[in-house]
């Protein structure tokens, strides 16, 4: 194999799901995430966020999107949220995965 050939072969998408076949649609969508930001891009970009399992991948999301809210989405961001550690204080946040799913600009989510 010669080495466009191997760099041809990962540049391939591939739509395999990881976590789904694991936890199942309910367990890979935990949360909606409801903040100034959020509620900004939904109103203005058609842009939902929500807090997913950390071992789940975009097309993990996709699935669980299209079987909970039976609409397809456009494009689907995944963003590590890191940790924000202590310092004299409590606990400020702790480390998740998030994902920002694109709809259509006729598609609408009750969240």
């Amino acid at each position: 194999m010669t080495y466009k050939e191997i760099l041809q072969a990962r540049a391939k998408k591939t739509v395999a799901t990881k976590a789904i076949k694991k936890f199942g649609p309910y367990d890979i969508i935990i949360a909606p995430l409801m903040t100034e930001k959020s509620h900004k891009e939904q109103a203005d970009h058609n842009k939902y966020s929500f807090k997913v399992h950390a071992e789940s991948n975009k097309n993990d999301v996709k699935q669980a999107i299209e079987f909970l809210y039976k609409v397809t989405p456009l494009d689907i961001n995944i963003v590590n949220v890191v940790f924000k550690g202590r310092s004299s204080k409590k606990l400020v946040r702790k480390a998740y995965k998030k994902a920002v799913v694109t709809l259509w600009k006729k598609d609408k989510l009750e969240v």
